[in-house]
């Protein structure tokens, strides 16, 4: 597991004009796309949601997305955990179905 920070390496967006990112309106539709696949993408969003960093396209989701998630749940003390958690149990039950 890469440490937290260590994920930016692999970022799909690392090579990109940050501009590309911070981006308002229906700019940021085509901003998300760059994360769709990224292999940290679960990472980006939970130190964007952790921070509480406001501006951008983050992990996938927009500064709309992130605060309402943020309002939907408001009792997450640590999303790093809770998105690595989620993604655990959902590859295992990929593999469990794949096998079965």
């Amino acid at each position: 597991m890469l440490e937290q920070g260590d994920w930016r390496v692999n970022a799909a967006c690392r090579d990109k004009n940050p501009d590309q990112l911070f981006v308002r309106g229906a700019e940021q539709r085509k901003a998300r796309t760059i994360c769709f696949g990224c292999p940290v993408r679960t990472e980006c969003l939970a130190e964007a949601l952790d921070k509480r960093i406001e501006f951008g396209v983050w992990g996938g989701m927009t500064e709309r997305e992130r605060r309402a998630l943020l309002r939907r749940r408001p009792d997450v003390r640590n999303w790093r955990e809770l998105l690595e958690a989620a993604r655990e149990d959902y590859t295992q039950d990929v593999d469990a179905y794949q096998l079965g």
